[in-house]
């Protein structure tokens, strides 16, 4: 057999593949970056003099800030910065941005996975037995759970949200991640505070904690859902029409067994990528769910930055949300790999 063409040859030409198209994948990621920052009209040496700078200030900071050089070379200087995991630093807070997103960012992932979880326990059910009841009224209720959740304004269900269930019914904590009692008092270990007060063993802070997030991310979990429970639905009907399912149900094997036990496991593996895709969109369109519950995640900081004029924090939390895609994508891939004997 020739050398290369084994099956240690083709997994290293899979690696290599799947190497190459990250790289790829994060190296556009990076011009579309540079490019958004340097056509945006705003200027970022006006943003850090002041609008009462002498002309020789403006030209010393524009210098000293590299935008004197050509593109090409800006852009290198660029690349080299983001590789140290330097991120200019974010005029609106005076700290450096990566400090600023390692700060920010626990409190978006901590929103989007309580988002995505309540997404799939109610949304791959619903789609499941929405497929196998096709055109009764339970798949009536979740098409219409799903039009719905695509075609409400987040905006306006996150005011309605907090005017029934904060102010006139109290059921649930205000805007922010904590009450004000709470505050600074659970030691910062991962940045989430539920896990936080978990870890340090604090029942109250904890319960406080949770009466802040459940409703915006029940809010985000609905969108969720909407669109979790529309691909089951579409990939479970798509198995209950093919003829290993026939051949099942004609064996005699119970419906239970047929659903989950054989067209369900076959849609596990796409389902996984629906999953993954969701949870980055999570991530990313979060912010006004942020802006409205004054959650001090990343999509509130970014949309703080856009309106201060503070490109490095918005390039920074952007070029963040872009890598998270390119990683859950590359999860998601490898994990089709491994479940799946025929992707490999």
């Amino acid at each position: 057999m020739a050398a290369g063409h084994g099956p240690w040859g083709r997994r290293l030409r899979g690696i290599g593949g799947l190497v190459l198209s990250l790289a790829l994948t994060l190296f556009g990621l990076l011009v579309v970056t540079f490019v958004i920052g340097r056509i945006m009209p705003i200027d970022p040496v006006m943003k850090v003099v002041g609008e009462r700078a002498t002309q020789a200030q403006y030209e010393a900071a524009r210098i000293a800030m590299g935008l004197d050089k050509p593109l090409w070379e800006q852009f290198a200087i660029y690349v080299g910065d983001v590789l140290r995991g330097d991120l200019g630093r974010s005029i609106s807070t005076g700290h450096p941005v990566a400090q600023d997103l390692k700060r920010v960012f626990p409190a978006t992932i901590e929103l989007a996975t309580l988002g995505t979880l309540i997404g799939v326990l109610v949304g791959v059910p619903l789609g499941v037995i929405a497929a196998a009841r096709r055109g009764s009224w339970v798949d009536q209720v979740a098409r219409v759970v799903a039009l719905v959740g695509y075609s409400m304004p987040i905006f306006w269900l996150g005011l309605m949200g907090l005017l029934v269930f904060y102010g006139m019914l109290g059921w649930v904590g205000g805007p922010g991640r904590q009450g004000i009692i709470y505050d600074g008092m659970v030691p910062d270990v991962t940045g989430m505070i539920l896990l936080d007060s978990l870890i340090a063993g604090d029942w109250g802070a904890f319960r406080d904690a949770f009466s802040h997030i459940v409703l915006p991310a029940s809010l985000l979990g609905y969108f969720s859902l909407a669109y979790i429970s529309r691909m089951t639905r579409s990939f479970m009907l798509e198995q209950l029409s093919a003829e290993y399912v026939t051949t099942a149900r004609v064996k005699g094997l119970s419906e239970t067994r047929v659903i989950w036990g054989h067209a369900f496991r076959n849609i596990s593996v796409p389902l996984i990528t629906v999953i993954a895709l969701s949870f980055a969109s999570l991530l990313e369109g979060s912010v006004l769910t942020e802006i409205i519950f004054s959650w001090p995640g990343i999509g509130q900081y970014i949309t703080k930055a856009m309106l201060a004029g503070d490109m490095n924090a918005v390039l920074g939390g952007t070029l963040l949300i872009g890598a998270c895609f390119v990683g859950l994508n590359l999860i998601s891939d490898m994990l089709y790999r491994v479940l799946d004997p025929r992707a490999r």
